[in-house]
């Protein structure tokens, strides 16, 4: 099976409708992630195959659950989930931040590349982090746990705003210590096709 015929298949099991230029803009970054890991280690996963599941599903498999808005993707990497996150919803406004140099090299060159108009890309610790205007909806696949992840980012939040927090089994453990004033709105079991692998996605919003 090809990686067309994969990352097709997947998109229909997803049940996603996406832009007529997703499916090769999405390819595109793949290529890219590729290329570009060979020297700079942006993934573990060295496969292409395995990266159209592991990364390109895994990430779309949450899209239908970020409304419009201003979305943060925290600890961005080689731009999971923010980038097909991007391809697949054009009307969202999506800014990838790194703390790395060499990671946000890569993520410009993509946006370069894919021409994502709707994409930004941030050089900085998230802590240290401030924009003009906060965000809707701040999201993370691998950035740390639930209750570091809510304290790093609670200043970057609009007051209406969520977090969407990509996790694997669910986080029992994290989500006892999360700190006050921060509530789990949500629970999405995720079921990405090519991964025998259990998916959640933790809505997490803050609590007056």
């Amino acid at each position: 099976m090809t990686l067309h015929t994969r990352l097709a298949a997947g998109i229909a099991a997803l049940g996603l409708a996406l832009p007529a230029d997703a499916e090769a803009k999405l390819l595109a970054y793949l290529a890219l992630l590729d290329k570009w890991n060979r020297v700079y280690n942006l993934t573990a996963v060295r496969d292409t195959e395995r990266m159209v599941s592991h990364h390109l599903l895994d990430s779309l498999a949450a899209v239908p659950f970020f409304q419009e808005g201003r979305v943060l993707d925290v600890g961005s990497g080689g731009g999971l989930p923010g980038i097909p996150l991007a391809i697949a919803r054009p009307d969202l406004q999506v800014t990838l931040i790194d703390s790395i140099a060499k990671k946000t090299a890569f993520l410009l060159q993509a946006k370069t590349e894919l021409g994502l108009d709707n994409l930004s890309v941030v050089t900085n610790r998230v802590e240290d982090y401030r924009p003009e205007t906060g965000f809707d909806l701040i999201t993370s696949r691998a950035f740390s746990d639930l209750r570091e992840f809510v304290a790093l980012t609670r200043h970057l939040l609009k007051p209406a705003g969520r977090w969407l927090a990509m996790k694997g089994l669910y986080p029992h453990e994290e989500l006892a210590l999360l700190p006050a004033g921060v509530k789990v709105s949500a629970d999405h079991v995720l079921a990405v096709p090519g991964l025998d692998a259990t998916r959640h996605l933790i809505v997490l919003e803050p609590v007056e």
